[in-house]
């Protein structure tokens, strides 16, 4: 009896060092851990002085609303655009997205948020949004939305100066 006691708690025990030794998450190997991607999106952003080469409202090309204005991304986290005469200050940053609304290879984990608290009548308003990533070098920052109201799409680019 002692022994076959001896011999299961033996073979409990090792079941038990083998299960704390599996582990379901490997450590650095999580394909939604973007964080590595996140920083460097945060590095290149912080660069320089950005101008907005492009930007489409629902089709509508509203790019001249931004000419001349230099926007600079801040580690802070503060957002400046200014063209010599006027200065808007917001906010940026760059975040994982965890409510993707679709599995699609295509479609970005990655937000670039910007918030510039002005009314609505202003045109800095537009770009006030969580923004898809498209594309990313280190002179050119592609964004896209998709609206959840009139199902419009928008796009946004960034050059750098």
């Amino acid at each position: 009896m002692k022994k076959r006691f001896f011999y299961t708690c033996v073979t409990m025990l090792s079941f038990s060092l083998m299960s704390s030794t599996c582990s379901s998450d490997d450590d650095g190997n999580n394909p939604n851990d973007n964080s590595q991607e996140i920083a460097q999106i945060e590095n290149t952003v912080q660069t320089g002085n950005w101008r907005v080469s492009s930007y489409v409202d629902s089709g509508q090309n509203e790019t001249n609303d931004f000419n001349g204005y230099d926007f600079t991304f801040d580690p802070d986290g503060t957002l400046t655009a200014t063209n010599g005469t006027t200065t808007y200050l917001g906010t940026w940053s760059v975040t994982s997205s965890s409510n993707s609304s679709s599995d699609d290879d295509n479609d970005s984990d990655i937000d670039f948020n910007i918030s510039f608290p002005v009314p609505d009548s202003n045109d800095f308003e537009d770009l006030n949004d969580d923004w898809d990533i498209v594309s990313y070098t280190n002179t050119t920052i592609s964004l896209i939305d998709i609206s959840g109201g009139n199902g419009g799409t928008d796009t946004l680019v960034f050059q750098l100066n």
